[in-house]
């Protein structure tokens, strides 16, 4: 278990470093690419309270290891809200030894805290390896649903 790990919200001195993370996060999901955030709009969605965005980093003996971002929605069928797990980021060099868990946790008590009836997230379905560490963790896949997203311009030419 990861017992040198602080977590803590991430604050604007965070903001290169969550990048950094956002970025590597991307390479390792073949999706690069996608990547349009910069410093400045990280800080603007992050740092506004308006906003239901929150990031978590954890720390071990001073050396950022991994993030997490997640917010919350609502479940009209169960009356309660939700936590989404948006990205859950682990150094390579510091997967193995419990960090990913121990972020996991930390968002299931706040979802606990919060009255949330689930927490809920996407794999990509190549990712084996997340597959396993998250059912192996007690979450499920929930078959029968397939998930869609309307980009920037689909959404602009709805008018």
């Amino acid at each position: 278990m990861a017992m040198d790990l602080q977590i803590s919200e991430a604050r604007e001195e965070d903001i290169p470093l969550l990048l950094q993370f956002i970025r590597d996060f991307a390479e390792f999901e073949k999706m690069i690419q996608e990547v349009k955030v910069d410093e400045e709009s990280l800080r603007d969605s992050i740092l506004d309270p308006e906003n239901n965005i929150h990031v978590v980093i954890g720390r071990c003996h001073g050396e950022a290891v991994g993030y997490a971002a997640y917010f919350f929605n609502f479940s009209t069928f169960l009356g309660r809200p939700g936590l989404y797990l948006e990205d859950l980021w682990v150094k390579p060099q510091w997967r193995g030894h419990g960090f990913g868990k121990a972020i996991l946790l930390h968002l299931a008590r706040i979802a606990r805290d919060r009255n949330c009836g689930r927490m809920e997230w996407a794999v990509l379905d190549w990712n084996q390896r997340s597959m396993a560490f998250f059912e192996n963790l007690g979450g499920r896949r929930i078959e029968g649903w397939t998930f869609y997203r309307m980009e920037r311009d689909a959404l602009d030419n709805l008018d």
